[in-house]
């Protein structure tokens, strides 16, 4: 998402840190590769105008003129400016209603069956709330059988009524969850292949038949610029509260994200960050913002981290590093913690600087991962605890169990006893992180 973007406004912000003095000739160069930025990644060129237009003006300024830094005051600008064209705030879900009902709408193809697993699943760890999802796309086969199936995977109770009215199922659900306690209601909605007014009419009729705390609707990154036509046309027909882009871990320029709240003043409340059910986040500008200008997310990083780190077994492993009785088995326990976070690529590129040091390249197989859990765990408690004591008859065994090599099992001990020495310097204060 926003890779080749995200390059170009970086460039461009290491050059600016670089001048000592702003003039409106480097100014104007600057503002220049901004808009072939932005225009590469498909923003809407109005948007780029006047993103383009509010960036030179404020770089003129007097702040500027008489800032000792100012190449740091002009990257503060493209920021705030970024920031502004996101949404400038995040847009939370509202909570309030008892039970609160959220409609999602979008059209066929655009991920809106698993994004309202996804909802659920996030109602309910994050906000916790008791969910029940409702299936009232009648047209699309098989649509119920896949909302009822993302139910089972989730232990999240599906509300169903056939290919019944789906007005009349919306309104039976809302009594179902009353009388059996669920406070969160998220009805899965038809779609269409496009617009058209049958579809509308009956979103219109479920609309009136429950008055939703929220309309959500669920849109491709993919779609580029098309998107905002297809936003408009369901906002002007049932008054959208939010809009949730799906598929930006795919190969997408990004330049909806940027073009969505300027062009049609809906928020974008979530973004659809990869295929599983946790893959979701709150869409928050500010930290987008910080992304893309190669800033880093750290407040994401470490949320990531509180969600999916056992505190306890973390403080147990750092005063075991602090020791010096770090094993393989703690090693082991950590790198299953860090799996629940997510992709490692994924991971590194919300560290401050990461581009900087190259890091947002990287790419981690994920099999190299499986081969590491697979030699640990065909060692035997002894071997995990004390690393030492493997020597080559035992290499061997370990490698037959695991289905690697010898090479492997000693890079990994290598790689094992490199890391320990890493981490007992940087505590010790003899060693910097690069960020």
């Amino acid at each position: 998402m926003f890779e080749n973007l995200q390059d170009r406004l970086q460039n461009v912000i290491h050059k600016a840190r670089g001048y000592g003095k702003i003039t409106e000739e480097n100014i104007s160069e600057m503002v220049k590769e901004v808009r072939i930025a932005l225009l590469e990644a498909d923003v809407n060129y109005k948007v780029v105008k006047e993103f383009t237009n509010k960036v030179r003006e404020k770089a003129l300024g007097e702040e500027v003129q008489k800032s000792l830094k100012p190449g740091e005051v002009f990257v503060k600008i493209v920021s705030d400016e970024l920031t502004e064209l996101l949404g400038g705030e995040s847009s939370d879900l509202n909570l309030q209603g008892n039970p609160a009902v959220l409609m999602l709408v979008g059209l066929q193809g655009s991920g809106k069956t698993t994004t309202i697993g996804k909802l659920a699943n996030l109602l309910r760890k994050k906000y916790h709330k008791k969910p029940m999802m409702v299936a009232c796309d009648v047209y699309r086969p098989a649509a119920i059988d896949q909302l009822k199936q993302l139910g089972k995977e989730l232990d999240i109770f599906v509300y169903e009524n056939g290919l019944n009215n789906p007005v009349e199922t919306s309104k039976s659900a809302i009594s179902y969850a009353k009388e059996n306690g669920y406070d969160y209601i998220l009805i899965d909605t038809a779609g269409r292949l496009h617009i058209d007014n049958d579809l509308m009419e009956e979103l219109v009729n479920i609309k009136n038949a429950v008055s939703p705390q929220e309309i959500m609707l669920v849109i491709d990154a993919m779609m580029g610029q098309d998107a905002i036509n297809v936003i408009t046309g369901f906002n002007d027909a049932i008054d959208l509260t939010g809009v949730i882009l799906t598929k930006l871990d795919g190969d997408t320029r990004g330049g909806v994200a940027l073009s969505v709240r300027h062009l049609t003043n809906v928020p974008i409340k979530f973004m659809g960050t990869s295929e599983k059910m946790d893959g979701l986040e709150l869409f928050d500008p500010k930290r987008m913002s910080s992304r893309i200008l190669g800033m880093g997310d750290i407040v994401s990083l470490v949320e990531k981290a509180t969600e999916a780190i056992d505190e306890k077994e973390a403080e147990n492993s750092l005063k075991k590093l602090q020791k010096g009785k770090y094993d393989l088995e703690d090693f082991l326990s950590q790198m299953k913690q860090i799996k629940k976070m997510g992709p490692l690529e994924n991971l590194i590129k919300l560290i401050p600087g990461a581009s900087k040091m190259g890091l947002n390249k990287v790419q981690i197989d994920p099999k190299q991962m499986a081969h590491i859990e697979a030699i640990i765990l065909s060692m035997t408690k002894e071997e995990r605890k004390n690393p030492v004591i493997i020597k080559a008859s035992r290499k061997t065994r370990i490698a037959k169990g695991s289905g690697t090599t010898v090479t492997e099992v000693n890079r990994l001990l290598e790689q094992f006893e490199n890391y320990k020495k890493m981490i007992k310097s940087v505590m010790n204060g003899n060693m910097k992180l690069p960020f």
